[in-house]
């Protein structure tokens, strides 16, 4: 069995998806006219870093995901198993299973970056050498209670979310726990995955209204609850995803449980794969 993973912020890098434009004019074009700038533009030539502005980056993946799926799918003709995407990627997981069509998940897209790239104050790092356990516990017993958990990458891989002075504050704390391997701040503008995108969530929820979507082709992993969605809820799912955090580690088990299984990386970078063998690695398969 294969699951095709799907990259999501973080992943981003000049030159992405270079050989994919002029391959797929017509989608190209179109992604265009949505986003009223030229997506090849942006990501061959990154003009004023935008690249890594939150309501830049998110579309720049989904379309360079989206597009390095449907390149894949014409050299092999095979449909993955399962698909899964970390965040921003889950939307090309949901693309992938025909959820709905290219041009609906970049409408999609373009809202959730431009409402995430609102919250300001916000910061988020990484915690590596400590579970999720163990980091909740520092939080509790350092009186972090305004930094919420918003990624488990990996076993000892923890993503904290909060308000910039209080991540700013959890550093040296962190820092000076003997197990802590590295404590990283991570470059964004916003707390996200966590209670701070509550406002962000509920206009989503409203803009999510407004669209259809097709039954599941191929089971995808939720984020959120690391099990397959469920095709009458994607919606509230979705919602769900920008104020909670990312179980990757989770979903990732859930998938070794099911067998022989083959992950595969789709689109830029290679972030993903590391993740997974680091889980397949320092975790066992979910038992039922």
């Amino acid at each position: 069995m294969i699951t095709y993973v799907f990259p999501g912020q973080g992943s981003q890098k000049q030159g992405m998806g270079s050989e994919l434009f002029d391959e797929f004019k017509e989608l190209t074009a179109q992604a265009d006219e949505i986003l009223g700038y030229s997506i090849k533009r942006l990501c061959i030539e990154n003009p004023y870093s935008n690249l890594n502005k939150t309501q830049f980056t998110q579309p720049a993946l989904y379309v360079v995901n989206a597009l390095s799926y449907l390149k894949k799918i014409q050299e092999t003709d095979i449909k993955p198993d399962f698909v899964a995407g970390h965040s921003l990627g889950e939307y090309n997981a949901l693309f992938a299973a025909e959820a709905f069509d290219f041009e609906t998940g970049l409408k999609l897209v373009r809202k959730r970056g431009e409402l995430m790239s609102m919250v300001s104050n916000g910061g988020m790092a990484a915690v590596m050498g400590l579970n999720e356990e163990q980091v909740s516990e520092v939080l509790i017993d350092h009186h972090l209670h305004a930094i919420d958990i918003a990624n488990v990458n990996a076993p000892y891989q923890i993503v904290i979310s909060g308000q910039k002075e209080d991540i700013d504050k959890a550093a040296s704390i962190f820092e000076a726990k003997t197990d802590v391997t590295m404590f990283l701040p991570l470059n964004v503008s916003g707390a996200f995955h966590s209670r701070y995108m509550n406002h962000a969530k509920q206009e989503f929820e409203q803009f999510l209204d407004t669209f259809h979507f097709a039954p599941l082709s191929i089971p995808v992993i939720s984020n959120v609850y690391a099990r397959p969605y469920s095709s009458e809820v994607i919606k509230p799912t979705l919602a769900d995803q920008i104020n909670h955090s990312v179980k990757w580690t989770e979903s990732i088990r859930f998938l070794m449980e099911k067998g022989q299984m083959e992950f595969e990386e789709i689109g830029p970078g290679n972030v993903l794969t590391g993740l997974i063998r680091r889980i397949q690695t320092d975790a066992e398969p979910m038992t039922r």
